[in-house]
Protein backbone atom coordinates (compact mmCIF):
# COMPACT_ATOMS: atom_id res chain seq x y z
CA UNK A 1 0.00 0.00 0.00
CA UNK A 2 1.21 3.26 -0.69
CA UNK A 3 1.84 6.22 1.42
CA UNK A 4 -1.43 8.21 1.72
CA UNK A 5 -0.40 11.95 1.70
CA UNK A 6 -3.28 12.71 1.40
CA UNK A 7 -3.82 11.98 5.25
CA UNK A 8 -1.56 14.71 6.21
CA UNK A 9 -2.68 18.11 7.65
CA UNK A 10 -0.88 21.23 8.43
CA UNK A 11 -2.87 21.69 11.81
CA UNK A 12 -2.07 23.31 14.32
CA UNK A 13 -0.56 25.55 11.16
CA UNK A 14 -3.43 27.62 9.26
CA UNK A 15 -5.05 25.58 6.59
CA UNK A 16 -7.03 26.91 3.46
CA UNK A 17 -7.25 26.62 -0.21
CA UNK A 18 -3.44 26.60 -1.55
CA UNK A 19 -2.13 25.70 1.59
CA UNK A 20 -0.88 21.95 1.21
CA UNK A 21 0.45 19.46 3.87
CA UNK A 22 2.42 17.45 0.92
CA UNK A 23 3.72 18.49 -2.36
CA UNK A 24 5.32 16.81 -5.76
CA UNK A 25 8.87 17.59 -4.06
CA UNK A 26 7.91 15.28 -1.16
CA UNK A 27 7.28 12.52 -3.28
CA UNK A 28 10.35 13.03 -5.41
CA UNK A 29 12.71 13.14 -2.68
CA UNK A 30 11.23 10.00 -1.12
CA UNK A 31 11.22 8.20 -4.74
CA UNK A 32 14.79 8.94 -5.74
CA UNK A 33 15.90 8.16 -2.14
CA UNK A 34 14.04 4.58 -1.78
CA UNK A 35 16.92 2.62 -2.66
CA UNK A 36 19.26 4.18 -0.27
CA UNK A 37 16.81 4.24 2.28
CA UNK A 38 16.22 0.11 1.82
CA UNK A 39 20.50 0.20 3.87
CA UNK A 40 19.70 2.03 6.29
CA UNK A 41 19.85 0.95 9.96
CA UNK A 42 17.84 2.39 13.25
CA UNK A 43 18.75 5.62 13.64
CA UNK A 44 20.74 6.54 10.25
CA UNK A 45 18.25 8.56 8.58
CA UNK A 46 17.87 12.08 9.50
CA UNK A 47 15.01 14.07 7.44
CA UNK A 48 15.88 18.24 7.61
CA UNK A 49 13.26 20.85 6.71
CA UNK A 50 10.33 18.38 6.50
CA UNK A 51 6.96 20.80 6.38
CA UNK A 52 4.32 18.88 8.07
CA UNK A 53 5.83 14.91 8.27
CA UNK A 54 5.58 14.26 4.34
CA UNK A 55 9.35 13.00 4.31
CA UNK A 56 9.74 11.38 7.73
CA UNK A 57 6.49 9.18 7.93
CA UNK A 58 6.59 8.73 4.51
CA UNK A 59 10.03 6.81 5.37
CA UNK A 60 8.87 5.20 8.49
CA UNK A 61 5.83 4.05 6.02
CA UNK A 62 8.26 2.26 4.17
CA UNK A 63 9.72 0.61 6.76
CA UNK A 64 12.94 2.98 8.52
CA UNK A 65 13.11 3.61 11.99
CA UNK A 66 14.76 6.13 14.85
CA UNK A 67 14.27 8.82 12.03
CA UNK A 68 15.58 11.94 13.72
CA UNK A 69 13.64 14.93 12.34
CA UNK A 70 14.19 18.66 12.31
CA UNK A 71 11.88 21.29 11.14
CA UNK A 72 12.28 24.98 11.97
CA UNK A 73 8.62 26.03 12.32
CA UNK A 74 7.21 24.23 15.71
CA UNK A 75 3.98 24.37 14.28
CA UNK A 76 5.57 21.61 11.47
CA UNK A 77 6.97 20.05 14.40
CA UNK A 78 3.39 19.93 15.82
CA UNK A 79 1.46 18.31 12.77
CA UNK A 80 4.15 16.11 12.36
CA UNK A 81 3.35 14.59 15.78
CA UNK A 82 -0.56 14.98 14.51
CA UNK A 83 0.38 12.88 11.59
CA UNK A 84 2.72 10.49 13.23
CA UNK A 85 -0.17 9.15 15.86
CA UNK A 86 -2.66 9.30 12.88
CA UNK A 87 -1.01 6.99 11.05
CA UNK A 88 0.45 4.94 13.89
CA UNK A 89 3.87 5.69 13.49
CA UNK A 90 4.75 7.98 16.57
CA UNK A 91 7.26 5.10 17.26
CA UNK A 92 9.21 5.70 14.54
CA UNK A 93 10.13 9.51 14.56
CA UNK A 94 11.68 11.78 17.00
CA UNK A 95 12.13 15.67 16.30
CA UNK A 96 15.11 17.79 17.52
CA UNK A 97 14.05 21.37 17.71
CA UNK A 98 18.23 22.12 17.12
CA UNK A 99 20.56 22.02 14.47
CA UNK A 100 23.09 20.77 15.82
CA UNK A 101 25.54 17.48 15.30
CA UNK A 102 23.63 15.46 17.40
CA UNK A 103 20.99 15.84 14.83
CA UNK A 104 23.31 14.32 11.90
CA UNK A 105 25.89 12.55 13.68
CA UNK A 106 26.30 8.87 11.97
CA UNK A 107 23.54 9.66 9.81
CA UNK A 108 23.80 7.86 6.17
CA UNK A 109 21.11 9.33 4.39
CA UNK A 110 20.04 12.75 4.69
CA UNK A 111 16.40 13.57 3.17
CA UNK A 112 16.30 17.61 2.56
CA UNK A 113 13.82 20.27 2.04
CA UNK A 114 15.25 23.02 0.27
CA UNK A 115 15.47 26.13 2.13
CA UNK A 116 15.02 29.21 0.07
CA UNK A 117 17.76 30.98 1.95
CA UNK A 118 21.03 29.72 0.67
CA UNK A 119 22.36 30.99 4.23
CA UNK A 120 20.30 28.41 5.78
CA UNK A 121 21.53 25.44 3.09
CA UNK A 122 24.87 26.63 4.10
CA UNK A 123 24.61 26.14 7.64
CA UNK A 124 22.75 22.70 7.01
CA UNK A 125 25.28 20.98 4.37
CA UNK A 126 28.49 22.46 6.56
CA UNK A 127 26.92 20.55 9.71
CA UNK A 128 26.32 17.44 7.91
CA UNK A 129 29.96 17.08 5.99
CA UNK A 130 30.96 18.30 9.58
CA UNK A 131 29.49 15.30 11.70
CA UNK A 132 27.76 12.91 9.21
CA UNK A 133 29.20 9.60 8.32
CA UNK A 134 32.00 9.69 5.34
CA UNK A 135 29.38 7.84 2.76
CA UNK A 136 26.45 10.03 3.81
CA UNK A 137 24.42 10.91 0.78
CA UNK A 138 22.37 13.89 0.71
CA UNK A 139 18.87 13.96 -1.33
CA UNK A 140 17.63 18.03 -1.70
CA UNK A 141 15.22 18.84 -3.27
CA UNK A 142 12.18 21.45 -3.23
CA UNK A 143 9.94 23.09 -6.23
CA UNK A 144 11.68 24.59 -9.62
CA UNK A 145 10.71 27.89 -8.75
CA UNK A 146 12.04 27.75 -5.35
CA UNK A 147 15.54 26.65 -6.94
CA UNK A 148 18.18 28.23 -8.15
CA UNK A 149 21.96 27.52 -9.34
CA UNK A 150 23.62 28.94 -6.54
CA UNK A 151 22.41 25.85 -4.44
CA UNK A 152 24.22 23.38 -6.61
CA UNK A 153 27.33 26.04 -5.94
CA UNK A 154 26.40 26.04 -1.91
CA UNK A 155 26.48 21.86 -1.82
CA UNK A 156 29.41 21.92 -3.78
CA UNK A 157 31.53 23.66 -0.87
CA UNK A 158 31.04 20.87 1.02
CA UNK A 159 30.43 17.65 -1.02
CA UNK A 160 32.78 16.17 -3.96
CA UNK A 161 29.67 15.06 -6.26
CA UNK A 162 26.54 16.99 -6.39
CA UNK A 163 24.22 14.71 -9.34
CA UNK A 164 21.05 16.57 -10.72
CA UNK A 165 17.57 14.51 -11.16
CA UNK A 166 15.62 15.19 -14.27
CA UNK A 167 12.81 17.59 -13.22
CA UNK A 168 8.83 15.49 -12.35
CA UNK A 169 5.94 17.81 -12.13
CA UNK A 170 7.99 21.20 -11.36
CA UNK A 171 9.86 19.69 -8.54
CA UNK A 172 13.90 18.81 -9.08
CA UNK A 173 16.41 16.78 -6.61
CA UNK A 174 19.91 17.37 -5.66
CA UNK A 175 21.46 14.65 -4.59
CA UNK A 176 25.12 14.99 -2.64
CA UNK A 177 28.14 12.63 -1.63
CA UNK A 178 31.67 12.80 -0.43
CA UNK A 179 31.52 15.37 2.41
CA UNK A 180 34.43 17.59 3.09
CA UNK A 181 35.32 20.69 4.98
CA UNK A 182 32.42 20.85 7.51
CA UNK A 183 31.58 23.26 9.46
CA UNK A 184 29.27 24.00 12.58
CA UNK A 185 26.67 27.12 12.13
CA UNK A 186 27.89 30.44 12.62
CA UNK A 187 25.81 32.98 13.10
CA UNK A 188 25.86 36.00 10.83
CA UNK A 189 27.19 39.62 12.92
CA UNK A 190 26.24 43.13 12.14
CA UNK A 191 26.07 46.54 14.22
CA UNK A 192 23.25 48.84 12.99
CA UNK A 193 22.12 52.00 15.18
CA UNK A 194 24.37 50.88 18.07
CA UNK A 195 22.83 47.71 18.26
CA UNK A 196 24.67 44.24 18.17
CA UNK A 197 22.66 41.61 15.80
CA UNK A 198 23.03 38.12 15.01
CA UNK A 199 21.36 35.95 12.57
CA UNK A 200 21.45 32.24 11.78
CA UNK A 201 20.71 31.07 8.16
CA UNK A 202 16.98 30.87 7.71
CA UNK A 203 16.34 33.76 10.43
CA UNK A 204 14.32 36.38 8.85
CA UNK A 205 15.83 39.52 7.21
CA UNK A 206 19.48 37.57 8.38
CA UNK A 207 21.78 40.25 10.38
CA UNK A 208 19.74 43.82 8.83
CA UNK A 209 17.63 45.87 10.62
CA UNK A 210 14.46 45.83 7.82
CA UNK A 211 12.85 48.69 7.31
CA UNK A 212 9.49 48.07 9.05
CA UNK A 213 11.46 47.33 12.52
CA UNK A 214 13.71 50.32 12.15
CA UNK A 215 10.35 52.19 11.94
CA UNK A 216 8.59 50.60 15.06
CA UNK A 217 11.42 50.98 17.01
CA UNK A 218 11.36 54.37 16.25
CA UNK A 219 8.03 55.32 17.53
CA UNK A 220 8.23 52.69 20.50
CA UNK A 221 6.73 54.19 23.82
CA UNK A 222 9.10 55.76 26.27
CA UNK A 223 7.54 54.44 28.78
CA UNK A 224 5.77 51.11 28.48
CA UNK A 225 3.58 49.20 30.57
CA UNK A 226 4.94 46.47 32.31
CA UNK A 227 9.13 45.24 32.17
CA UNK A 228 9.04 43.42 35.50
CA UNK A 229 9.95 39.86 35.64
CA UNK A 230 5.97 39.13 36.21
CA UNK A 231 4.85 41.47 33.61
CA UNK A 232 7.82 41.59 31.05
CA UNK A 233 8.07 44.07 27.96
CA UNK A 234 6.76 40.84 25.38
CA UNK A 235 8.65 40.81 21.54
CA UNK A 236 6.09 38.53 19.56
CA UNK A 237 7.04 36.85 16.59
CA UNK A 238 10.84 38.27 17.65
CA UNK A 239 12.91 37.21 14.96
CA UNK A 240 16.24 38.12 15.42
CA UNK A 241 15.37 39.60 18.34
CA UNK A 242 16.26 42.98 17.36
CA UNK A 243 12.86 44.57 19.17
CA UNK A 244 13.84 42.71 22.48
CA UNK A 245 17.09 43.60 22.41
CA UNK A 246 16.27 47.06 21.72
CA UNK A 247 13.55 47.51 24.40
CA UNK A 248 16.06 45.84 26.87
CA UNK A 249 18.97 48.45 26.19
CA UNK A 250 16.75 51.09 26.14
CA UNK A 251 14.81 50.10 29.53
CA UNK A 252 18.23 48.87 31.52
CA UNK A 253 15.88 47.82 34.63
CA UNK A 254 13.17 45.91 32.56
CA UNK A 255 12.81 42.40 31.67
CA UNK A 256 11.55 41.28 28.19
CA UNK A 257 10.21 38.07 26.92
CA UNK A 258 10.84 37.12 23.24
CA UNK A 259 9.34 34.15 21.15
CA UNK A 260 8.94 32.98 17.98
CA UNK A 261 8.19 29.08 16.73
CA UNK A 262 11.16 29.11 14.05
CA UNK A 263 14.38 27.58 15.77
CA UNK A 264 16.40 29.91 13.45
CA UNK A 265 15.08 32.54 14.84
CA UNK A 266 15.39 31.48 18.42
CA UNK A 267 18.73 30.68 17.92
CA UNK A 268 19.37 34.11 16.37
CA UNK A 269 17.77 36.10 18.94
CA UNK A 270 19.45 34.31 22.00
CA UNK A 271 22.92 35.10 20.11
CA UNK A 272 21.07 38.91 19.72
CA UNK A 273 21.06 39.15 23.10
CA UNK A 274 24.45 37.60 24.08
CA UNK A 275 26.01 40.24 21.79
CA UNK A 276 24.54 42.88 23.22
CA UNK A 277 24.87 42.14 27.31
CA UNK A 278 21.16 41.50 28.02
CA UNK A 279 21.02 38.10 28.00
CA UNK A 280 19.98 38.05 31.94
CA UNK A 281 16.87 40.31 31.19
CA UNK A 282 15.67 38.97 28.21
CA UNK A 283 14.26 35.37 27.71
CA UNK A 284 13.82 33.85 24.22
CA UNK A 285 11.50 30.76 24.15
CA UNK A 286 10.06 29.05 21.11
CA UNK A 287 6.57 28.70 21.10
CA UNK A 288 3.58 29.75 18.63
CA UNK A 289 2.06 32.55 19.45
CA UNK A 290 2.10 33.35 23.14
CA UNK A 291 0.21 29.58 24.63
CA UNK A 292 2.75 29.96 27.44
CA UNK A 293 1.21 33.21 28.72
CA UNK A 294 -2.30 33.19 30.96
CA UNK A 295 -4.62 35.20 29.62
CA UNK A 296 -4.83 38.99 30.81
CA UNK A 297 -1.23 38.69 31.86
CA UNK A 298 0.56 41.26 30.11
CA UNK A 299 0.44 45.29 29.67
CA UNK A 300 2.64 45.26 26.57
CA UNK A 301 3.45 43.58 23.30
CA UNK A 302 5.34 44.84 20.26
CA UNK A 303 4.59 42.73 16.67
CA UNK A 304 5.95 42.90 13.38
CA UNK A 305 3.86 40.48 12.14
CA UNK A 306 5.18 37.70 9.33
CA UNK A 307 3.52 36.89 5.97
CA UNK A 308 4.88 33.35 4.95
CA UNK A 309 3.73 30.12 6.17
CA UNK A 310 6.42 27.74 4.85
CA UNK A 311 6.66 29.22 0.77
CA UNK A 312 3.27 30.50 0.84
CA UNK A 313 2.47 33.92 1.43
CA UNK A 314 -1.06 34.27 3.37
CA UNK A 315 -2.91 36.95 5.75
CA UNK A 316 -3.94 33.99 8.05
CA UNK A 317 -0.68 34.54 10.42
CA UNK A 318 -1.29 38.02 11.60
CA UNK A 319 -4.82 37.75 12.76
CA UNK A 320 -4.19 34.39 14.50
CA UNK A 321 -1.13 36.82 16.09
CA UNK A 322 -3.31 39.58 16.88
CA UNK A 323 -5.95 37.24 18.72
CA UNK A 324 -3.12 35.58 21.65
CA UNK A 325 -1.67 38.82 21.87
CA UNK A 326 -5.44 40.19 22.58
CA UNK A 327 -5.87 37.26 24.83
CA UNK A 328 -2.96 38.16 26.73
CA UNK A 329 -3.13 41.39 27.25
CA UNK A 330 -4.75 42.83 30.30
CA UNK A 331 -7.52 45.35 29.71
CA UNK A 332 -5.71 48.79 29.09
CA UNK A 333 -2.96 47.07 27.87
CA UNK A 334 -1.26 47.65 24.82
CA UNK A 335 -0.20 46.13 21.75
CA UNK A 336 2.09 48.25 19.23
CA UNK A 337 2.29 46.86 15.77
CA UNK A 338 3.68 47.47 12.41
CA UNK A 339 2.12 46.21 9.35
CA UNK A 340 2.77 46.59 5.32
CA UNK A 341 0.45 49.77 4.66
CA UNK A 342 -1.37 48.06 1.80
CA UNK A 343 -2.80 44.97 4.52
CA UNK A 344 -5.06 47.41 6.00
CA UNK A 345 -4.68 45.98 9.86
CA UNK A 346 -6.33 48.53 11.29
CA UNK A 347 -9.84 47.32 10.85
CA UNK A 348 -9.01 43.94 12.19
CA UNK A 349 -7.09 44.86 15.42
CA UNK A 350 -10.01 46.70 16.18
CA UNK A 351 -11.61 44.41 16.00
CA UNK A 352 -9.44 41.54 17.95
CA UNK A 353 -7.52 43.64 20.47
CA UNK A 354 -9.25 47.27 20.82
CA UNK A 355 -9.55 51.13 19.88
CA UNK A 356 -6.41 51.25 17.49
CA UNK A 357 -4.83 54.40 16.40
CA UNK A 358 -2.05 55.27 13.70
CA UNK A 359 1.46 56.08 15.31
CA UNK A 360 3.48 56.33 11.92
CA UNK A 361 3.15 55.51 8.40
CA UNK A 362 6.04 55.79 5.31
CA UNK A 363 5.41 54.68 1.93
CA UNK A 364 5.68 50.87 2.55
CA UNK A 365 4.60 50.11 6.35
CA UNK A 366 2.30 51.83 9.23
CA UNK A 367 2.88 51.53 13.14
CA UNK A 368 -0.43 51.10 15.52
CA UNK A 369 -1.16 50.93 19.02
CA UNK A 370 -3.82 48.98 19.70
CA UNK A 371 -5.28 49.19 23.40
CA UNK A 372 -7.26 45.97 25.29
CA UNK A 373 -10.95 46.93 25.65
Amino acid sequence: MTFPFEALRRAPDVEGEGLVAADAADRLILDTSAEARTAVGDGELVVIGDAYGALALGAAWDGCRGIRVHQDALTGEQALARNAASLDLAGRVASSPTLDADLVRGARVVLLRLPRSLDALRDIAGLIAAHARPDVVVYAGGRLKHMTVAMNAVLGAFFTRVDVTHARQKSRVLVARGPHDGADPMPAASRVDGLEIRAFGGAFGGAHLDIGTRLLLAHLPDSPGGGTEDDPLIDLACGTGVIGAHLALRHPSAFVWSSDQSAAAVASARATARANGVEPRMQVVRDDALSQWPDASASFVALNPPFHSGAAVTDRIAPHLFADAARVLRPGGELWCVWNSPLRYRPVLERIVGPTRQVARDPKFTVTVSTRR
